[in-house]
């Protein structure tokens, strides 16, 4: 069992497949978008010896993020051998949906048990501007071949921005009370180079739950997948609502996860500059063993939350080289 020096329990490992994404979401990239050269991301094989390593010290979860997942060419092979170690209980998929609709059967087929597909507006104009491209109806695709696939839950994440997409609340909650889908609404966080940052068009959980009970009766419910999210039903409706505050509450003293980044950095804390360097290792010959004291040594070096002397850090990074 894998713990840090807070005494939680880490079970869950994010990968990030790939930098590469097809979208330029305005609070990912500030207009330059270089990839990094393919020889630098990890290949299938070290993923997998990695994952197979933490296994053995009690990971039990993974995440494959990106950039955009899907975009990684044979994913559905890297799903496939993962699923198959002995101790991994749960392989899930972060997405943006595009490419989802016409991969979702080989997706489920190799192994893939549960899907998050981000999504910030439903409406078509929004969803070019926020996201640079007219791909909604995709998107919204991906979510009924989802449904139909019988990945279950399907989660919705959505980040609600103020004077961006705050006049959609209620139309997300009437989406998650009429599909079976957990949407989620995350606050907005502040990371790498994007200029689109701003502490004002943070819109808090607090708000967002005071604001929907006034239209819905919301039933406190178990988040069974013991995650940041703080889980209602929606009285009446066949779905759920999560929110996930990363900015106005301590959920860092529930965090079960590290990070593995696509070029091969072992990442502690989603807000920290912390690195280390798993690839660089892998590729001078390491052995398991040695691979081993790295996990423990990043685990054990986990901070106690977010916060640095009183604020939030800034992480360097943004979000699809970190993988979320």
């Amino acid at each position: 069992m894998l713990t840090d020096r807070f005494n939680r329990r880490i079970n869950y490992l994010r990968i990030s497949v790939t930098d590469r994404c097809n979208l330029k979401c305005k609070y990912c990239v500030d207009g330059k978008f270089p990839f990094m050269p393919h020889s630098e991301i990890l290949s299938y094989e070290e993923i997998i010896r990695f994952v197979r390593v933490c296994s053995e010290l009690g990971i039990r979860k993974i995440r494959l993020t990106g950039g955009e997942p899907l975009l990684r060419k044979g994913i559905e092979f890297l799903i496939k051998e993962i699923s198959s170690i002995e101790r991994i209980e749960d392989v899930s998929l972060t997405t943006n949906g595009v490419l989802l609709e016409e991969r979702i059967y080989e997706l489920k087929q190799a192994g893939l048990k549960r899907v998050n597909i981000s999504l910030d507006t439903l409406r078509r104009e929004r969803f070019k501007y926020i996201t640079g491209f007219d791909e909604i109806d995709k998107v919204v695709n991906g979510i009924e071949k989802a449904l139909e696939a019988g990945l279950k839950p399907v989660k919705i994440n959505t980040v609600i921005m103020r004077d961006i997409n705050d006049d959609e609340v209620l139309e997300f909650v009437s989406l998650a009370k009429n599909l079976e889908v957990d949407v989620r609404f995350i606050e907005f966080m502040p990371f790498g180079e994007a200029g689109f940052w701003d502490e004002k068009r943070v819109v808090t959980s607090e708000f967002l739950e005071k604001y929907i009970s006034e239209f819905f009766e919301l039933e406190p419910d178990l988040n069974s997948d013991k995650g940041p999210a703080v889980v209602y039903k929606i009285k009446g409706g066949r779905g759920r609502l999560g929110f996930i505050s990363p900015l106005s509450s301590h959920i860092c003293s529930e965090c079960n996860r590290i990070r593995l980044t696509s070029e091969g950095m072992i990442k502690p804390c989603l807000f920290s500059d912390v690195e280390y360097n798993l690839k660089e290792r892998l590729r001078n010959g390491v052995t398991d063993k040695e691979i081993t004291e790295l996990v423990i040594k990043a685990v054990r070096d986990k901070p106690k939350d977010k916060e640095e002397h009183g604020q939030i850090k800034k992480c360097q990074r943004n979000l699809r080289h970190i993988g979320g």
